[in-house]
């Protein structure tokens, strides 16, 4: 552990909590009170103590901060389109884990994935996207569930969306270091997704 870096002090069920909380002050357009600014930099200077990890897709209406109303310093955030577990998020994750000690690991998908539904698209109808779009879409078919043929095209996005995430848990939970970490007890790993018509934070069970 680097010497400035130090563990959080709470517990993965606590940050859970934390970040429950924080979802329900941003829908109620209830923000915690800003830290006078010098004071906040000037203790970041000293070191990160983030309470979670999140890993996010990179559209722009998926903050993790503001959803979660979390200040500066408080997670540790990972995003890429489609929320996907490549190998430079994975080290990304490491040293959340390693050095960091963040005792919560959240996967956060979202409604309407723009990356899911091109993955949709390529493997169901064939299509072929630009060539590190198309990369990043291939990594991104084994999440996807098959169908049956009735399922309106809403309702499919919206399984795969969940899917994806799904997925990308398994991937962390059932790596070397997410089952040793996990037997150890401190780490917990959960799955979640954005509402981006209510700003809805939902947990998967």
């Amino acid at each position: 552990m680097a010497a400035h870096d130090e563990p959080s002090s709470i517990t993965a069920d606590q940050a859970l909590q934390r970040l429950v909380e924080g979802n329900g002050r941003f829908l109620g357009g209830i923000a915690s009170p800003p830290v006078p600014l010098q004071d906040l930099l000037g203790d970041l200077t000293r070191g990160q103590r983030p309470y979670a990890t999140i890993l996010g897709c990179s559209d722009s209406r998926v903050p993790p901060e503001w959803i979660f109303d979390a200040g500066m310093g408080e997670l540790f955030v990972v995003r890429v389109a489609g929320n996907i577990l490549s190998p430079e998020v994975a080290g990304s994750l490491q040293y959340a884990g390693a050095h960091l000690h963040t005792p919560l690991f959240v996967v956060l998908g979202h409604e309407g994935c723009g990356a899911v539904q091109a993955a949709l698209e390529s493997r169901d109808g064939g299509t072929l996207h630009r060539s590190r779009i198309q990369i990043l879409v291939n990594s991104l078919l084994p999440a996807l569930p098959e169908f049956d043929p009735g399922v309106p095209a809403q309702e499919r996005l919206a399984q795969a969306v969940e899917s994806n995430v799904r997925w990308t848990l398994r991937q962390i939970q059932e790596s070397p270091e997410g089952r040793a970490r996990q037997a150890e007890g401190w780490m917990k790993v959960v799955g979640a997704i954005y509402e981006l018509a209510t700003g809805r934070v939902r947990f998967l069970r």
